[in-house]
């Protein structure tokens, strides 16, 4: 018996992309040990689409990872014994893919703030830094991303937030125009 973990084969067939595709959400422990997990299902997810290019399925895999150890370290997925992730994937329309990442709200000790990019840095303060870049590398590898809150009922602050990205499938955007 091997005591790494391996990848795991696809299960499926790969099929073509098409409008309103899900794939079933996955709950995770909110443990940053589990980042490996999220990190070989999201790639077993997108072996079922036919057509991915390597390197987008690994920016894609990397924002998920990335979105997923925000939500470890600044929620109260990571800090509660039963917290737990959500990832969710699907395709609004045959070129898109739509990844999010759902925590379980706000930190007791924390302020209810949505996860942003720190803009107030200087040059040296970014060489020097040892964290804060994952969600620039988000910004620069999806389409799109953003954040919300899990539900949007006024009283329902700080229960959750939805991180989101969106990716642009290449070589399928033409495949959209034509049809």
């Amino acid at each position: 018996m091997a005591i790494v973990p391996h990848a795991r084969a696809p299960i499926h067939t790969p099929t073509p992309a098409f409008s309103g595709r899900r794939w079933p959400s996955r709950v995770y422990p909110g443990d940053l040990v589990q980042t490996a997990w999220v990190r070989s299902d999201l790639a077993a997810d997108l072996a079922r689409l036919a057509d991915l290019p390597r390197d987008t399925t690994e920016n894609i895999v990397l924002c998920a990872s990335e979105m997923f150890a925000n939500s470890c370290d600044h929620s109260r997925s990571g800090q509660d014994p039963e917290g737990r992730v959500i990832r969710t994937l699907h395709m609004p329309d045959v070129a898109t893919l739509h990844l999010a990442v759902i925590d379980d709200g706000t930190r007791a000790s924390a302020s209810a703030t949505r996860p942003e990019i720190p803009r107030q840095r200087s040059v040296e303060e970014w060489a020097e830094a040892e964290r804060g870049r994952g969600l620039l590398l988000i910004h620069h590898l999806a389409t799109a991303w953003g954040t919300r809150a899990a539900l949007d009922f006024p009283f329902c602050s700080g229960l959750g937030t939805v991180t989101w990205a969106e990716f642009t499938l290449p070589g399928l955007t033409a495949r959209k125009a034509a049809r």
